[in-house]
């Protein structure tokens, strides 16, 4: 199955630039089938990544959270299955 990993976090006001570098610059343990990084308004910043995947509950390397000074909330996290 091909999973989709939805990180978004909420940067606090006025770092949302620090916050979308800080989330380009995150390596993971071994690479996605593809990533793309987005912004929004009110300092939002969306990661989501591909994988292959047996299940929806597999071990799949995922950002980290932030330092809690640059976040205004914790960190959302969905996973996804590719329908169609």
């Amino acid at each position: 199955m091909r999973l989709t990993l939805m990180w978004e976090a909420r940067a606090v006001q006025g770092r949302g630039a620090e916050l979308l570098e800080w989330a380009r610059a995150r390596v993971l343990p071994r690479e996605p089938l593809r990533r793309e990084v987005f912004r929004a308004p009110q300092d939002r910043v969306l990661v989501l990544t591909w994988w292959e995947a047996a299940d929806f509950g597999a071990e799949l390397p995922e950002l980290p959270e932030p330092a809690p000074e640059l976040i205004t909330r914790p960190v959302h996290r969905w996973r996804f299955e590719a329908v169609d």
